[in-house]
């Protein structure tokens, strides 16, 4: 599938070594080189108590503005559904972390 059609929209990323990252696409080509505008990371903390050094801090939205990645580092790209994104408090997200991917 062409990413053309996500060109202008709000896109979820995550990276192979399993980075969560949401912009506005921008730009790409066909080795999947992304051009992200307005972009954050969100940095999502496991449940208190488990994971260590960061049990019990709030998960986070790190601002990165306009960001490049390199197609290599890509494993998804994903529309978000801007309504239900907007709804939710980032900060008081936890989950598991996303472990890297193998090559």
């Amino acid at each position: 599938m062409s990413l053309n059609s996500y060109v202008e929209k709000k896109v979820c990323i995550i990276t192979t070594d399993g980075r969560s990252l949401v912009g506005t696409l921008a730009a790409h080509d066909n080795t999947t080189n992304l051009v992200l505008t307005n972009t954050v990371e969100r940095v999502i903390r496991q449940p208190d108590g488990e994971g260590g050094g960061d049990a019990g801090e709030p998960s986070a939205e790190v601002p990165l503005g306009l960001y490049l990645i390199r197609g290599e580092n890509v494993c998804l790209v994903g529309l978000v559904d801007e309504a239900l994104d907007d709804s939710i408090n980032w900060t008081e997200v936890k989950g598991a972390v996303i472990g890297t991917t193998k090559h």
